[in-house]
């Protein structure tokens, strides 16, 4: 025997069923949209959030990254290994920086935490291995694998200061005075006197 329910269920499947249908009948005619993996590749948005890579100057080569830590602290993870003593001027110096990628859950605060632009999320999505060792990077792998990333510097460069040349003594032109004789006199100084001879 059925129930009021159970009819009413057989129809709502049928109801989706003929939804789902009409999707499909939508894109059969279409042109397929798959991209046929490994041999046709999708090109990554920019933003997208790939392998962390440490970006290099343009001009020099040498590495942005200053040895601050601030990535390292903002990682969640704790993927970010960094050793950069400070010297005897004070200043640090990067002797360490790995990433392991095995444990970067890929969230980008590390990029975001960085102010001298000296890494970013890459859109590289390609290092599957069957080695997890083969995951952790080193400072050199991390460098040579942000070479060709694109970036805009966001570092305050330091401007050299342009050296002035030296004052050269020139002489300065003396007015000539026109006038000989006294000064004329002052209009409201010779009124004051005429009132005091009147008076």
């Amino acid at each position: 025997m059925l129930d009021g329910t159970g009819s009413m269920g057989v129809f709502k499947d049928i109801k989706n069923l003929l939804i789902g249908m009409r999707i499909t009948g939508k894109h059969l005619g279409r042109h397929a949209i798959t991209i046929q993996y490994p041999e046709e590749k999708w090109t990554m948005p920019e933003r997208s959030r790939g392998v962390v890579v440490l970006l290099s100057d343009k001009e020099t080569g040498e590495l942005n990254c200053t040895g601050c830590m601030l990535c390292m602290r903002a990682c969640p993870t704790a993927a970010i290994e960094i050793d950069a003593p400070r010297g005897e001027d004070k200043k640090r110096t990067l002797k360490v920086f790995n990433v392991d990628n095995a444990l970067c859950c890929y969230c980008g605060l590390c990029e975001e935490a960085c102010n001298f632009s000296a890494l970013k999320m890459a859109t590289m999505y390609e290092y599957s291995t069957p080695d997890k060792g083969d995951l952790f990077w080193d400072m050199k792998k991390l460098q040579e694998a942000g070479r060709d990333v694109p970036y805009e510097d966001k570092r305050k460069k330091k401007k050299a200061k342009p050296v002035e040349a030296a004052p050269t003594k020139e002489a300065t032109p003396v007015k000539e005075d026109t006038q000989t004789g006294p000064p004329p006199p002052d209009d409201k100084a010779s009124d004051t006197a005429e009132k005091e001879d009147e008076g």
